[in-house]
């Protein structure tokens, strides 16, 4: 396993992206339809926030009605993206090693960093493609 492979080497580059004009039913169907679980909040390229899908569920109280469809949407439209999405993130260069982008995930306990490049998103990479990484070296 070579520690010094760019992260640019695994991280996904097809980013799906949210405005923070955009609201969280929105953010919802994103996550389902892609089965995704972090959503880079951006204005134009450059990078706001994360909004994860633990994010929607800590607001959500489906769990508390039959009736999810109503009770998310009452929900969703009394927050804003940017209400409930991180905003101090930490984010990485492509060139960033494989190495240094595990260390930070592994301490900081996140599971996604954006990948920036002059101040532009040029992807995303997460604990799941870590792993991937990993699996395939073995």
């Amino acid at each position: 396993m070579k520690r010094t492979t760019p992260i640019s080497e695994i991280m996904t580059t097809e980013v799906v992206t949210l405005n923070v004009a955009d609201r969280l039913e929105t953010a919802e169907k994103l996550f389902k339809k892609y089965k995704i679980r972090h959503i880079p909040v951006v204005k134009d390229k450059a990078v706001l926030g994360m909004l994860s899908y633990t994010d929607l569920l800590r607001i959500s109280f489906a769990d508390v009605s039959d009736d999810e469809t109503s009770i998310d949407a009452f929900v969703y439209d009394m927050f804003s993206i940017q209400q409930v999405m991180a905003k101090n993130l930490f984010m990485v260069a492509p060139n960033s090693t494989i190495k240094e982008v595990a260390e930070l995930l592994s301490k900081k306990e996140f599971h996604a960093l954006p990948v920036v490049e002059d101040n532009e998103l040029v992807g995303i990479v997460t604990t799941t493609d870590l792993i991937n990484y990993l699996i395939a070296q073995l």
